[in-house]
């Protein structure tokens, strides 16, 4: 897995206009995980790529009446079957938090990347999504030199009361086991590709 100009390279790139630049280009330095399905606990479809890029049709469920004008955006987004799409590059700022605040510093859309992860609060993760977190999290730590295992988040956690994704069924332990396990990143995958 490798970043060029802040972008993965083995991601599927969908741009989405809702973006802007972070103050503070190099302060990238927390690694916030989500979860979203559109509509609630369904998988597959385009729908979460349209409520990105501000297309998604009102009338196509009743769900999206109330959020088919939102403005938001994350920086990646992990389907069920692990396959990756990006819709904003690592040193922009993506619409993904909203209202928040880690370790007493607040607005942390400015320093932070948005992880999407397919799912819902009701509903256990894939292990392919578990293994492309895990393998997606090791690369940013080796090429955002501000990230660490230490600096990583779910939703709930920097915006709680309000949020709580990604909620019961994502295991942590597991995550975390992954995260530091050797074995699931062999020699040279994963590799610095920024300028």
């Amino acid at each position: 897995m490798i970043i060029r100009d802040h972008y993965l390279s083995s991601a599927c790139q969908v741009a989405s206009p809702n973006c802007d630049d972070r103050p503070d280009p190099e302060d990238v330095s927390l690694l916030v995980i989500h979860c979203i399905s559109l509509p609630p606990e369904q998988f597959a479809g385009d729908y979460i790529d349209q409520l990105f890029c501000n297309c998604l049709d009102p009338n196509d469920h009743p769900y999206f009446q109330d959020i088919h004008q939102l403005k938001v955006s994350a920086h990646l987004l992990i389907r069920r079957d692990g396959n990756i799409r990006q819709y904003v590059p690592f040193n922009r700022r993506a619409w993904h938090a909203g209202v928040s605040k880690y370790r007493d510093r607040e607005r942390c859309n400015d320093f932070s990347i948005g992880i999407e992860v397919e799912g819902a609060i009701s509903v256990a993760y894939t292990d392919a999504q578990y293994r492309c977190l895990a393998d997606v999290c090791r690369t940013l730590l080796a090429n955002y030199p501000k990230l660490s295992s230490q600096r990583i988040a779910g939703h709930s956690d920097i915006a709680p009361g309000r949020k709580t994704d990604p909620g019961p069924f994502f295991d942590w332990c597991r995550f975390n086991e992954l995260l530091s396990s050797s074995a699931e990143s062999p020699a040279g995958q994963t590799t610095k590709g920024l300028p």
